[in-house]
């Protein structure tokens, strides 16, 4: 379980292939010191098990498997040597929800349509608004002043229009995250919010 709070930008070090299997080997700043083997990190949105880990210039580096599913419904199947991607430990208890709940399990991919400057550099560095179109059978559980995440950042829905929406990024999570990199084209991997997931089934089978 997750906030969708970015707390790290890893770097892929190395992709290794093995018939349906590929082995990823992120660099991070992380203590190793903390991540055990089987521990769970959201890796641009998707949780990924830690099958290896070691020290790495004052930090760290840990291998994570994707299996063939995740490489099917993510990006992670474009991801090379030297792509930056957004990483959060998982929940503990006692820790601030400073997000949505987030659960690792990505829904499918967005793509942005549009990265609009709302604000230029100024003191505090450039706001942006990104226009991002979900897949088809998605778009139904995005709702204005919901919750999304997208490549594993927690973000508030601006707007709605079809199976376009918005959302609006501070300086500090275009600073801190990898969507300062974002531009139009780009691929994202969306998680739909887990109450609307479970609102959807309800309605569709009644007690």
């Amino acid at each position: 379980m997750f906030t969708g709070i970015v707390t790290d930008l890893g770097t892929i070090a190395s992709v290794e292939a093995q018939d349906k299997l590929r082995r990823l080997r992120i660099v991070s700043s992380y203590d190793p010191a903390g991540i055990a083997l089987g521990a769970s990190i959201a890796c641009g949105g998707p949780c990924l098990t830690v099958v290896g880990v070691g020290r790495h210039e004052g930090g760290c580096w840990f291998d994570v498997d994707v299996a063939a599913e995740t490489l099917e419904r993510t990006s992670v199947k474009d991801w090379r040597e030297g792509t930056r991607v957004n990483l959060e430990r998982s929940l503990k208890i006692g820790d601030e929800l400073g997000g949505h709940i987030v659960t690792g399990h990505v829904d499918g991919i967005a793509t942005i349509v549009q990265r609009e400057a709302v604000t230029g550099e100024g003191e505090w560095g450039p706001t942006a608004r990104f226009h991002i179109r979900a897949p088809a059978a998605l778009s139904r559980f995005i709702a204005e002043k919901g919750s999304v995440a997208l490549d594993g950042t927690s973000l508030t829905v601006n707007s709605v229009e079809g199976d376009v929406f918005s959302v609006l990024l501070i300086p500090h999570t275009l600073a801190v995250t990898t969507w300062g990199e974002r531009h139009d084209g780009d691929s994202l991997n969306l998680e739909i919010d887990l109450m609307a997931r479970y609102a959807a089934r309800l309605m569709e089978k009644p007690l």
